[in-house]
């Protein structure tokens, strides 16, 4: 299966510091500061990319969800909001999702969206996975 790469590097101290964090694609290379992940201020965090990551894993999955079930859809649209609270910790992930499927009734469109939530691999890798971590202290 596929390997994806990111990376991200930081500079200085918590509040005065700042990073920037890369996708191995290239398809995005940002800037990243306290003040963007902790306040208002412009910018990207890692939080937002999680968000954008799930919206679009779950879009897919439940694509490929009710393409197997013979209701293919015309669209599946998903926003989502992350909420970091104290700690801090990410407490909450809503999802808003819009879907144009012909031919499919509410109940069972709502079992296929049950089911992208709990088994897209995003979801399940936001569920606790095992994570390494090889580091070198460079001096």
């Amino acid at each position: 299966m596929a390997v994806r790469g990111a990376s991200a590097v930081w500079k200085g101290t918590l509040k005065q510091g700042s990073g920037r964090m890369t996708l191995g694609s290239g398809a995005f290379d940002g800037p990243f500061s306290f003040g963007t992940r902790f306040e208002e201020v412009p910018g990207t965090n890692p939080e937002e990319l999680i968000g954008a990551a799930l919206a679009g894993c779950f879009s897919m999955f439940l694509s490929a969800l009710l393409d197997k079930a013979g209701t293919p859809p015309a669209s599946v649209e998903t926003s989502a909001k992350v909420h970091l609270g104290e700690g801090p910790t990410v407490h909450l992930i809503e999802l808003t999702t819009r879907a144009v499927v012909p031919g499919i009734a509410d109940a069972a469109f709502q079992a296929h969206v049950a089911n992208a939530k709990q088994n897209c691999p995003i979801s399940k890798a936001l569920a606790g996975p095992e994570i390494r971590v090889n580091a070198t202290l460079v001096q």
